[in-house]
Protein backbone atom coordinates (compact mmCIF):
# COMPACT_ATOMS: atom_id res chain seq x y z
CA UNK A 1 0.00 0.00 0.00
CA UNK A 2 1.43 3.54 -0.78
CA UNK A 3 1.63 5.81 1.90
CA UNK A 4 3.20 9.38 1.56
CA UNK A 5 5.24 10.09 4.77
CA UNK A 6 6.19 13.54 3.89
CA UNK A 7 9.47 15.39 3.79
CA UNK A 8 12.12 16.13 7.16
CA UNK A 9 8.39 17.03 4.48
CA UNK A 10 7.04 33.71 7.24
CA UNK A 11 3.05 47.78 8.45
CA UNK A 12 6.39 49.80 8.06
CA UNK A 13 5.46 53.05 7.04
CA UNK A 14 6.57 53.89 3.54
CA UNK A 15 8.43 56.54 4.34
CA UNK A 16 10.93 54.46 6.41
CA UNK A 17 13.92 53.64 4.01
CA UNK A 18 17.18 53.58 6.52
CA UNK A 19 18.51 51.05 8.58
CA UNK A 20 19.30 53.41 11.56
CA UNK A 21 15.29 54.58 11.24
CA UNK A 22 14.69 51.02 12.37
CA UNK A 23 15.02 48.60 15.45
CA UNK A 24 15.90 45.12 14.56
CA UNK A 25 12.41 43.86 14.81
CA UNK A 26 11.73 46.56 12.31
CA UNK A 27 13.99 45.37 9.95
CA UNK A 28 13.85 41.52 10.15
CA UNK A 29 10.31 42.79 9.13
CA UNK A 30 11.74 44.76 5.72
CA UNK A 31 13.21 41.54 5.21
CA UNK A 32 10.14 39.41 5.55
CA UNK A 33 8.26 42.05 3.40
CA UNK A 34 11.11 41.95 0.82
CA UNK A 35 11.26 38.38 0.73
CA UNK A 36 7.76 37.91 0.32
CA UNK A 37 6.61 40.80 -1.82
CA UNK A 38 4.14 42.19 0.79
CA UNK A 39 3.19 44.88 2.56
CA UNK A 40 4.13 47.46 -0.75
CA UNK A 41 7.31 45.70 -0.79
CA UNK A 42 8.57 43.70 -4.45
CA UNK A 43 10.04 40.48 -4.00
CA UNK A 44 13.58 41.45 -4.09
CA UNK A 45 15.68 38.42 -2.15
CA UNK A 46 19.06 41.09 -2.48
CA UNK A 47 17.29 43.63 -0.49
CA UNK A 48 15.68 40.92 1.93
CA UNK A 49 19.21 39.42 2.56
CA UNK A 50 20.31 43.43 2.99
CA UNK A 51 18.08 43.69 5.81
CA UNK A 52 18.15 40.57 7.35
CA UNK A 53 21.41 40.36 7.55
CA UNK A 54 21.12 43.75 9.50
CA UNK A 55 18.55 42.51 11.61
CA UNK A 56 20.79 39.03 12.13
CA UNK A 57 23.74 40.84 12.97
CA UNK A 58 22.05 42.96 15.71
CA UNK A 59 20.97 39.29 17.18
CA UNK A 60 17.03 39.35 16.02
CA UNK A 61 16.39 36.10 15.84
CA UNK A 62 13.60 35.99 12.57
CA UNK A 63 16.28 38.04 11.25
CA UNK A 64 19.05 35.25 11.74
CA UNK A 65 16.35 32.83 10.72
CA UNK A 66 15.76 34.29 7.37
CA UNK A 67 19.37 35.11 6.44
CA UNK A 68 19.41 31.40 6.94
CA UNK A 69 16.53 30.35 4.88
CA UNK A 70 18.51 32.83 2.15
CA UNK A 71 21.91 31.03 2.34
CA UNK A 72 20.01 27.71 1.91
CA UNK A 73 17.87 28.82 -1.12
CA UNK A 74 20.68 30.17 -2.94
CA UNK A 75 18.27 33.27 -2.60
CA UNK A 76 20.16 36.71 -3.45
CA UNK A 77 23.75 35.29 -2.62
CA UNK A 78 25.43 31.95 -2.93
CA UNK A 79 24.09 28.90 -1.74
CA UNK A 80 25.81 27.93 1.33
CA UNK A 81 23.88 25.26 3.84
CA UNK A 82 26.66 25.57 6.49
CA UNK A 83 26.35 29.63 6.61
CA UNK A 84 22.41 28.76 6.81
CA UNK A 85 22.76 25.80 9.38
CA UNK A 86 25.30 28.28 11.26
CA UNK A 87 22.52 31.12 11.59
CA UNK A 88 19.75 29.09 12.59
CA UNK A 89 22.11 28.07 15.15
CA UNK A 90 22.14 31.86 16.87
CA UNK A 91 18.02 31.89 16.03
CA UNK A 92 16.62 28.64 17.44
CA UNK A 93 19.44 29.26 20.79
CA UNK A 94 16.47 32.69 21.23
CA UNK A 95 13.86 29.72 21.05
CA UNK A 96 12.49 30.90 17.90
CA UNK A 97 10.47 27.66 16.24
CA UNK A 98 11.30 27.99 12.49
CA UNK A 99 14.72 27.82 13.54
CA UNK A 100 14.62 25.02 15.98
CA UNK A 101 12.83 22.88 13.07
CA UNK A 102 15.01 23.89 10.49
CA UNK A 103 17.87 22.82 12.67
CA UNK A 104 16.17 19.35 13.46
CA UNK A 105 15.52 18.52 9.50
CA UNK A 106 19.14 19.63 8.99
CA UNK A 107 20.37 17.38 11.27
CA UNK A 108 18.29 14.40 10.77
CA UNK A 109 19.06 14.91 6.75
CA UNK A 110 22.92 15.68 7.46
CA UNK A 111 22.09 19.12 4.80
CA UNK A 112 24.92 21.51 6.10
CA UNK A 113 25.84 19.45 8.93
CA UNK A 114 26.70 16.19 9.74
CA UNK A 115 24.03 13.89 10.20
CA UNK A 116 23.15 13.45 14.31
CA UNK A 117 19.59 11.66 15.36
CA UNK A 118 20.39 12.79 18.80
CA UNK A 119 20.56 16.37 17.81
CA UNK A 120 17.51 15.92 15.38
CA UNK A 121 15.33 14.59 18.43
CA UNK A 122 16.26 17.72 20.29
CA UNK A 123 15.34 20.53 17.97
CA UNK A 124 12.39 18.60 16.87
CA UNK A 125 11.33 18.49 20.23
CA UNK A 126 12.21 21.79 21.73
CA UNK A 127 9.91 23.59 18.93
CA UNK A 128 7.24 20.93 18.90
CA UNK A 129 6.95 21.90 22.71
CA UNK A 130 6.36 25.15 21.65
CA UNK A 131 3.20 23.96 19.84
CA UNK A 132 4.89 24.24 16.34
CA UNK A 133 2.68 21.97 14.17
CA UNK A 134 5.99 20.91 11.48
CA UNK A 135 7.80 19.75 14.12
CA UNK A 136 5.34 17.99 15.96
CA UNK A 137 4.84 15.85 13.06
CA UNK A 138 8.58 15.36 12.14
CA UNK A 139 8.85 14.24 15.94
CA UNK A 140 6.30 11.91 14.92
CA UNK A 141 8.47 10.83 11.83
CA UNK A 142 11.24 10.15 14.55
CA UNK A 143 9.18 8.04 16.69
CA UNK A 144 7.41 5.86 14.43
CA UNK A 145 10.75 5.30 11.84
CA UNK A 146 12.82 4.63 15.18
CA UNK A 147 15.25 7.23 14.21
CA UNK A 148 17.49 7.78 17.10
CA UNK A 149 15.33 6.33 19.59
CA UNK A 150 13.28 3.15 20.08
CA UNK A 151 10.42 2.53 17.48
CA UNK A 152 7.32 3.53 19.35
CA UNK A 153 4.17 3.79 17.06
CA UNK A 154 2.05 5.51 20.24
CA UNK A 155 4.32 8.07 21.11
CA UNK A 156 4.70 8.66 17.43
CA UNK A 157 0.58 8.81 17.17
CA UNK A 158 0.41 11.16 19.84
CA UNK A 159 2.98 13.84 18.05
CA UNK A 160 1.12 13.36 15.19
CA UNK A 161 -2.68 14.07 16.94
CA UNK A 162 -0.83 17.16 17.86
CA UNK A 163 -0.21 18.50 14.55
CA UNK A 164 -3.64 16.60 13.01
CA UNK A 165 -5.54 19.08 15.43
CA UNK A 166 -3.65 22.14 14.02
CA UNK A 167 -4.90 21.07 10.92
CA UNK A 168 -1.64 19.39 9.73
CA UNK A 169 -2.70 17.60 6.32
CA UNK A 170 0.44 15.10 6.02
CA UNK A 171 -0.13 14.38 10.07
CA UNK A 172 -3.87 13.98 9.64
CA UNK A 173 -3.25 11.07 6.60
CA UNK A 174 -0.52 9.77 8.84
CA UNK A 175 -3.23 9.57 11.86
CA UNK A 176 -5.59 8.46 9.56
CA UNK A 177 -3.18 5.30 8.68
CA UNK A 178 -2.61 4.37 12.41
CA UNK A 179 -6.15 4.34 13.15
CA UNK A 180 -7.00 1.90 10.06
CA UNK A 181 -4.47 0.03 10.81
CA UNK A 182 -4.50 -0.02 14.52
CA UNK A 183 -0.85 0.79 14.90
CA UNK A 184 -0.19 2.62 18.22
CA UNK A 185 -3.63 3.19 18.78
CA UNK A 186 -6.91 0.30 18.43
CA UNK A 187 -7.99 -0.04 15.33
CA UNK A 188 -10.67 2.52 14.58
CA UNK A 189 -12.26 2.91 11.19
CA UNK A 190 -14.29 5.77 11.73
CA UNK A 191 -11.24 7.68 13.15
CA UNK A 192 -9.72 7.00 10.10
CA UNK A 193 -12.39 8.02 7.56
CA UNK A 194 -12.83 10.97 9.66
CA UNK A 195 -9.21 11.97 9.64
CA UNK A 196 -8.58 10.82 6.16
CA UNK A 197 -11.78 13.56 5.07
CA UNK A 198 -10.14 16.54 7.11
CA UNK A 199 -7.36 15.90 5.25
CA UNK A 200 -9.56 15.62 1.61
CA UNK A 201 -11.38 18.71 2.58
CA UNK A 202 -7.70 20.79 2.94
CA UNK A 203 -7.67 19.24 -1.10
CA UNK A 204 -4.96 16.57 -0.10
CA UNK A 205 -4.98 14.31 -2.92
CA UNK A 206 -3.30 11.30 -1.34
CA UNK A 207 -6.11 11.16 1.49
CA UNK A 208 -9.08 11.69 -1.58
CA UNK A 209 -6.93 8.36 -2.91
CA UNK A 210 -7.16 6.27 0.23
CA UNK A 211 -11.08 7.59 1.07
CA UNK A 212 -11.97 5.80 -2.14
CA UNK A 213 -9.35 2.50 -1.36
CA UNK A 214 -10.62 2.20 1.77
CA UNK A 215 -13.94 3.51 2.06
CA UNK A 216 -15.08 3.31 -1.51
CA UNK A 217 -14.54 7.69 -2.09
CA UNK A 218 -17.70 8.16 -0.18
CA UNK A 219 -16.78 11.46 0.64
CA UNK A 220 -18.70 13.66 3.03
CA UNK A 221 -20.65 16.74 2.21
Amino acid sequence: MKRILGLWCLLLAATVTSAQELTASETATMAEDYFYGQNGKSKDYDEAVRWARKAAEQGDAIGQFRLGVCYYMGAGLERDTVEAVNWWVKSAEQGYVRAQNNLGVSYASGNGVAPDNAEALKWFSKAADQGFADAQFNLGLIYEKGRGVTQDYAEAVNWYRKAAEQGYVKAQSNLAWFYYYGKGVPMNLDEARAWLQKAADQGDEYAKQQLKEWFGGRLKD
